[in-house]
């Protein structure tokens, strides 16, 4: 008999709203993730402690655990922590760094993981992949999907606009990731996944034609959506293929060769920015899409030349041709284009003296 349809990973719960946190004792009543309510949270700087207080008194039986930051170390430790509490599930309370300790604690656990996220700042609040520092750098590791999300707008409102902005950029990235796809399919003959890339896709558009600012509900939202919409575009394709293309490598780089530099959705905006100049100057692609991602990070007030992330021309270039060797085996623009050092200067003292003013 023929298979007719493909069974896909999705998160059980979506919620996104205000006041969205009260729900959370009642997700974790759904026998699907807790069947006794033996439940773990693990909270990071901020705003975590004060959600868990808050739920606290909803939930039978939970223990708080506080997560050093985002590095394999801090998530080794929680695990083990995990282990041996025999707990049924564990909830990750905070940015970005606190649910990538989580989702890989969790994972080496062998445990469900609920997402709270207090801020957007880019998509692994539900993505199948956790970036972690480790001695050597940092790195992304796969990782099960979370089971359950939250975003509390009240709680996102709270955190520094500046975390809240970079989400942008990273959604905005997918198109850049998309393209470099269909550029390995056509190169290389790399399989697409077009139901995977058709939600990145979307997420992005969805995004760019969203007149509202940060201020807006209906933007955070779209925002929020964006965001879950782009992990589960990694977790249908099996890798993080349709939302990191030669902008993450770029991005990559510079964390690399220029750490806390900026952070991960700011960097992705700009990379993803430069990788459609070298389309338009190489390629010769004029299809709009530059122009609408440099207009919409200038609205949203995010960087977009290095001088605004404090590298200069040569510095940037350098990341530029360092990035292919942090993803080996993708196959992006920078692949196609292999610059050299000089070439990849002038493409950038280009680009900043096109966009720059």
């Amino acid at each position: 008999m023929p298979q007719l349809m493909r069974s896909l990973p999705a998160p059980l719960s979506v919620e996104v709203r205000r006041g969205a946190v009260a729900a959370l004792g009642e997700l974790l009543a759904d026998r699907r993730i807790a069947t006794e309510g033996r439940v773990a949270i693990a909270v990071g700087p901020g705003q975590g402690d004060a959600i868990a207080e808050q739920v606290r008194p909803s939930l039978k039986s939970c223990e708080v655990f506080h997560v050093a930051g985002g590095t394999v170390e801090a998530a080794v430790e929680l695990s083990a922590k995990l282990r041996s509490g025999w707990y049924e599930a564990v909830v990750g309370i905070g940015g970005g760094q606190t649910i990538d300790a989580t989702k890989y604690a969790a994972t080496l656990t062998g445990i469900p993981m609920v997402s709270v996220a207090t801020n957007l700042a880019h998509d692994g609040i539900c993505s199948p992949v956790a970036s972690l520092r480790h001695d050597k750098g940092k790195g992304s590791f796969g990782v099960a999907m979370p089971l359950a999300m939250i975003v509390d707008l009240d709680y996102v409102r709270a955190a520094p606009e500046r975390m809240v902005r970079a989400g942008i950029g990273d959604v905005i990235a997918n198109f850049s990731a998309v393209d470099d796809w269909l550029l390995a399919a056509e190169d290389c003959g790399e399989p697409v996944d077009r139901l995977a890339l058709t939600l990145a896709r979307t997420a992005a558009e969805a995004l760019l034609f969203q007149r509202e600012s940060i201020e807006s509900d209906r933007f955070l939202t779209v925002l929020a959506e964006g965001l879950v919409l782009s992990g589960m575009a990694m977790a249908f394709a099996g890798s993080s293929r349709p939302a990191s293309g030669g902008d993450h490598e770029i991005l990559h780089a510079i964390d690399q060769l220029f750490p806390g530099t900026a952070n991960h959705g700011e960097l992705a905006g700009i990379g993803a920015a430069f990788c459609y100049f070298l389309r338009e100057r190489f390629l010769g692609e004029r299809n709009g899409r530059l122009a609408e991602i440099i207009e919409c990070l200038d609205r949203h007030g995010l960087p977009k030349l290095p001088g605004d992330i404090g590298l200069t021309e040569e510095q940037f270039a350098e990341a530029v041709v360092y990035a292919p060797q942090t993803r080996p085996g993708r196959y992006t623009i920078l692949e196609r284009l292999n610059l050299d050092h000089d070439a990849a200067l002038k493409s950038v003292g280009e680009y900043v003296r096109s966009y720059g003013g």
